[in-house]
């Protein structure tokens, strides 16, 4: 049964007409045959076999457990069962933060992405209101100043799940960072020092931008730079995510190096603004 779940995932992966149709799926196969053939992307938790991405109707308390992710490598953990570290009740609710029945933090579960702890939907273009709103949430409820007179135990787990929520949520909250971190759920990853890779003409057009930066004599003349640099990023925010929404992984992983060099010159805007303040 499972080489055959994995079978099917793989078929899935290699036909990119079908990922056109559906980014939840291609998420959902990823992750699954990820985890069935024990990758660098591992799996340990427990979720139900539905891929619903809609919450119930009625939404319960944070204080005990999460928001309901779903998705389809809960097919293939469907038969696995957590339970409580400290009174071995089962967790029957996915990514539980607190056990229902003892009220105790739980430690975080392996190879939980990002997006599921921070209930968001695969995407490229996630809501970041909704993000941050879910985030504050989570640390109202996980910051370890909340478990000063608990166990030593739970003090360390509620350590790591605070710091794990502050991870996910800094790195989905900006288009470059969350972009890199869907292509690493992929199996793909932007090297360090890829300079020889990009295109000669757009590593000129770069360096007069340095070059128009750096003689910049006002406020307006780097205001000016900074307005060109954000169109640009905003291009290729778009273009990144058609590419993902299509399965087309090169060219988002292409997209989002040029992405990685206008970020840096829209961090050198925002010193140099400062230097004139």
């Amino acid at each position: 049964m499972l080489s055959s779940r994995v079978l099917c995932s793989s078929r899935v992966l290699l036909h990119p007409n079908w990922l056109m149709m559906n980014r939840q799926c291609v998420y959902e196969a990823v992750t699954c045959s990820a985890y069935c053939m024990t990758t660098s992307f591992p799996m340990k938790d427990t979720h139900r076999t539905d891929t619903n991405f809609q919450a119930p109707g009625k939404q319960r308390q944070i204080d005990y457990y999460s928001d309901p992710v779903r998705s389809h490598r809960n097919y293939c953990t469907a038969q696995v069962k957590l339970t409580c570290w400290s009174c071995k009740q089962p967790l029957d609710k996915t990514l539980a933060f607190f056990c229902l029945s003892c009220k105790v933090v739980q430690p975080p579960e392996e190879g939980t992405s990002y997006f599921q702890i921070m209930n968001c939907d695969y995407t490229f273009t996630l809501d970041t209101q909704r993000l941050q709103k879910r985030y504050l949430q989570l640390q109202r409820s996980l910051h370890p100043d909340n478990f000063s007179q608990k166990s030593v135990k739970e003090q360390e787990y509620s350590e790591s799940q605070s710091a794990l929520v502050n991870k996910a949520y800094q790195t989905l909250l900006k288009p470059l960072s969350r972009g890199l971190y869907m292509l690493e759920l992929e199996g793909m990853r932007i090297e360090e020092g890829t300079d020889s890779e990009a295109d000669s003409e757009f590593l000129m057009e770069l360096m007069e931008i340095n070059e128009a930066l750096d003689e910049a004599k006002t406020p307006e003349e780097a205001s000016e730079i900074g307005q060109d640099t954000k169109g640009k990023l905003a291009d290729l925010t778009e273009r990144i995510d058609a590419a993902l929404l299509k399965g087309e992984l090169q060219a988002a992983k292409a997209l989002l190096a040029q992405m990685k060099y206008y970020a840096n010159i829209e961090d050198k805007v925002k010193q140099k603004l400062s230097e004139f303040m």
